[in-house]
């Protein structure tokens, strides 16, 4: 299991876990569209789009990874 607490979750932190997963999705998704969808930016070059695109789901890690950092830290 990813949370192993015995404690339930309010319904607030449970809301803001899921909008918090529903976020990295979006992002890794609008990241990986840009790599690889090519008329999405048809004036950028392919390197630019790759740049972007992984800056994107970088992005989506880090905030991935603080969200579940700061919901391990309020046990």
């Amino acid at each position: 299991m990813l949370f192993n607490n015995n404690q339930q979750k309010s319904p607030k932190r449970r809301f803001l876990l899921i909008l918090g997963v529903t976020a990295f999705i979006c992002f890794c998704a609008l990241g990986l569209m840009i790599i690889f969808w090519d008329s999405m930016l048809p004036t950028v070059s392919k390197t630019q789009k790759v740049l972007y695109g992984a800056i994107i789901i970088v992005y989506a890690v880090i905030r991935f990874t603080r969200l579940l950092k700061k919901d391990n830290d309020e046990v």
